[in-house]
């Protein structure tokens, strides 16, 4: 998931610079490349996640005290709907490209509260447990996703999207890999590292695990408000390099960094 988000990552640098350069031709193929390698990749990268649940719960040392069985229910469920996650970051992206994070904003928005209320009628309601709390999140997650694609179907212009016209273009894919892979592997490494870290957790008991998943939930806050800046930055600094305006991209790295270190400081 993380290489497929690096190479998502990739997609979005190349639709800021292509737009930055008015080089509208390519930005569309960029949008039409990185949909055939979702359309494609997404169901092999579901069943791997599927198939390999149980061994990285058992390799994380999971306790078998029923939070094993529940821990994988909700790993099957989530990677069943990866789709709606991958496709909404990608989508996301697609618009972050062109400098419009409002609009992926508004979805999100507008997911997380139907993932509220699902969460409260699938664990309440109709008592599912964890697999009510999973499946909460992925329907929100493919309703925020088809929005967007409802909006991109909709817009004219370079990031129109038209799924009869889908095709690879090898020189855009090659630059999203070129681009992309070093992000993935980045994101696989923090995950690798996260994995260990969690396995240490996890043997300590459901005690701990419990209280570790509440701490990481409100550091959820700091590390999102300043993945904001970092996407702020990322889509800044590519419109200026396909505009030659290399002079503003030392302007918008130093206020990134003073934004987000601001952020750090009074958040923490």
């Amino acid at each position: 998931s993380s290489l497929f988000m690096g190479i998502g990552t990739g997609a979005t640098i190349m639709i800021s610079q292509f737009y930055g350069a008015r080089d509208l031709e390519r930005v569309n193929q960029t949008v039409n490349t990185i949909y055939t390698a979702l359309i494609i990749g997404i169901i092999p990268l579901s069943l791997i996640g599927i198939f390999l649940s149980e061994p990285l719960l058992h390799m994380m040392k999971v306790p078998d005290d029923g939070t094993l069985e529940m821990a994988k229910t909700y790993m099957v469920i989530i990677f069943i709907g990866v789709i709606g996650s991958l496709g909404f970051n990608i989508n996301a992206g697609i618009l972050q490209g062109f400098g419009d994070s409002r609009t992926s904003l508004l979805f999100l928005m507008i997911a997380t509260v139907i993932n509220i209320v699902l969460d409260l009628v699938l664990t309440i309601t109709v008592p599912m447990g964890v697999a009510g709390v999973a499946l909460a999140t992925i329907i929100s997650q493919a309703i925020s996703a088809f929005l967007i694609i409802l909006c991109l179907m909709k817009m004219d212009g370079p990031c129109h999207l038209d799924f009869k016209h889908l095709k690879f273009h090898p020189e855009q894919l090659k630059s999203m890999l070129r681009i992309g892979l070093p992000a993935g592997l980045q994101g696989a490494i923090f995950s690798i590292s996260n994995v260990l870290i969690q396995s240490s957790v996890n043997s300590f008991g459901s005690q701990v695990m419990a209280g570790n998943t509440a701490a990481g939930n409100i550091e959820g806050f700091v590390y999102n408000s300043m993945n904001a800046v970092y996407q702020t930055s990322l889509s800044f600094t590519s419109q200026n390099m396909g505009a030659k305006k290399f002079d503003r991209i030392n302007k918008i790295l130093f206020q990134c960094l003073l934004v987000v270190t601001a952020i750090g400081l009074v958040m923490g």
